[in-house]
């Protein structure tokens, strides 16, 4: 079967790597300075030769087989500023990494009153959230089956697509630091949904330290090339992920492939990740948490036996040919002629 002509974005780097894997060429959008979300092929991240780089202005002159939206600005600007109308009548996928927020209503709704928590009219939820795209004829794909029970989308085909990862070869946990790490970008400005207080907190009765774009905001240790991150992070003891309310981590998923054990809260996809008590620890009582860790850093056997289950759990569920091997089925789906505009959701 021929490959496929694939527009996107550099929405989230280590994704477009690990998409890259699916044997198909993608066409990444750049403008001048690569400025985010426009980076096109850039980064530390050791891409094949099937990601190529696009100037956005030559858009218009290519031919792609499938466009696939990553952010809502590419769906409501960029598909108009830059393509054609032929090209935006093409097969579309639009990849939702992100379960939804909080969108507060317009208050007149309300004569004027603010909505209010609780049971009472005026009340807004995640769970109300509509999809912003709202199209028979584009499949959406989630990255969790948690993010896709979480969005409303509407009239909307929906798939999802769990996340794939693969670390360098020989990697492996050592877990000879008796430390935990963090890894999360701009923790400080993200607060409590990424559980930044839980991680300060912590880290003022534990050994804990911080890796991510902007960690130097929290005294962290600064930024790791994707690469060399599962060898760096592999020393470490254990991985500690604070999230509260966000899309699964990939960095969390590398860390368990090799061979590293999770402390996290049992909260979205997570809960059905980390088996409490069996391939890490995974609460939603924090002040379990640093009993947890205290267990990790006091027994290095135990550490190691919770990894190997992890590791089992990620070669198991998150292998990168699975990956590879979903996306390529979705794909083809759309461009096929079997793929018609109609409200039903697409074999899986």
């Amino acid at each position: 079967m021929r490959r496929l002509n694939i527009l996107t974005w550099h929405t989230h780097g280590s994704y477009l790597y690990y998409l890259s894997h699916v044997p198909h060429e993608f066409h990444v959008l750049a403008k001048p300075g690569r400025p985010p979300g426009y980076g096109g092929r850039c980064g530390p991240f050791p891409f094949g030769p099937n990601v190529h780089d696009l100037p956005a202005e030559q858009a218009r002159e290519r031919e792609f087989d499938c466009i696939l939206f990553q952010e809502d600005h590419h769906w409501e600007k960029d598909q108009y500023e830059f393509l054609t109308p032929a090209q935006r009548a093409l097969p579309r996928i639009y990849l939702e990494h992100d379960p939804p927020g909080l969108a507060l209503p317009d208050i007149s709704t309300f004569g004027g009153a603010a909505p209010v928590r609780g049971g009472t009219p005026g009340t807004v939820w995640p769970t109300d959230t509509r999809h912003l795209v709202d199209d028979p004829g584009t499949l959406l794909v989630h990255v969790t089956p948690f993010n896709a029970l979480m969005w409303d989308s509407g009239r909307t085909p929906v798939r999802v697509i769990e996340h794939g990862v693969s670390i360098p070869p020989g990697v492996r946990y050592s877990g000879e630091l008796g430390r935990g790490l963090t890894i999360t970008n701009h923790l400080a400005r993200r607060g409590r949904r990424m559980g930044a207080d839980l991680f300060a907190a912590l880290r003022s009765e534990l050994p804990l330290d911080l890796l991510g774009m902007g960690a130097a905001e929290m005294d962290g240790l600064g930024e790791i090339d994707h690469p060399a991150l599962p060898a760096f992070a592999a020393r470490y003891r254990f991985l500690f992920s604070p999230v509260r309310y966000s899309s699964l981590s990939l960095a969390t998923l590398e860390a368990m492939m090799s061979g590293m054990p999770v402390v996290a809260l049992a909260t979205t996809e997570m809960a059905t990740v980390i088996e409490h008590g069996v391939s890490g620890y995974a609460v939603t009582d924090a002040r379990q948490l640093g009993s947890c860790m205290r267990a990790l850093l006091q027994d290095p056997g135990l550490a190691r036996s919770l990894g190997e289950r992890a590791r089992r759990t990620a070669i198991d569920r998150f292998s990168i040919a699975r990956f590879s091997a979903d996306w390529d089925a979705a794909l083809r789906y759309v461009t096929s002629q079997d793929a018609t505009c109609n409200s039903t959701t697409p074999p899986a």
